[in-house]
């Protein structure tokens, strides 16, 4: 299994049980999700050597459901929110947090990521309104941001994520 992690947070993003899409450019990861809900709370008396009574009603224990997007559940990314003008500051400072980190471990990458960047996040600002914006666990307002979107169908998600922001781990 592929982890793909944030080279600025540590932070776990997306692993390479998705449907991974590299763009034309090679700058931006798309990464297609599913709707999906779990179950959480719901512990079957059997995997701890419950026996049930007969006799007695068992109370059970609350249980809750779920919903969402599953690269954000699975990952444990934690919405946060943006407009235009944040967006844009936010980015600002990414970029150069990226381009720092590129120069230390994978100097040619830095002209491609510079000369492209700046295309992707106009792309990005023009769309700025369809977005959900996802941090990583940790919150760290300095890492990379991942963006959820839905395909024309409006049923299927997939998110946005800067390559080169990105570190890859083999578990």
């Amino acid at each position: 299994m592929i982890i793909y992690k944030d080279i600025i947070t540590g932070d776990e993003m997306f692993s390479d049980i998705y449907k991974i899409k590299e763009s034309e450019n090679g700058m931006m990861l798309e990464v297609e999700g599913k709707m999906i809900t779990r179950a959480e709370g719901d512990i079957d008396d059997a995997l701890i050597g419950g026996n049930a009574s007969a006799e007695v009603a068992d109370e059970g224990c609350d249980s809750t459901s779920v919903s969402g997007v599953d690269i954000v559940l699975n990952h444990k990314l934690q919405e946060t929110s943006y407009d235009k003008k944040s967006y844009t500051a936010y980015i600002k400072d990414y970029m150069k947090a990226v381009k720092a980190k590129l120069q230390e471990s994978a100097p040619n990458r830095v002209d491609p990521f510079m000369a492209n960047a700046p295309a992707e996040v106009k792309k990005i600002l023009g769309n700025i309104k369809n977005f959900q914006f996802f941090t990583g666990e940790s919150m760290n307002p300095d890492g990379m941001i991942g963006l959820l979107d839905f395909r024309e169908d409006g049923v299927t998600p997939y998110m946005i994520f800067f390559k080169d922001g990105l570190e890859i781990e083999k578990c």
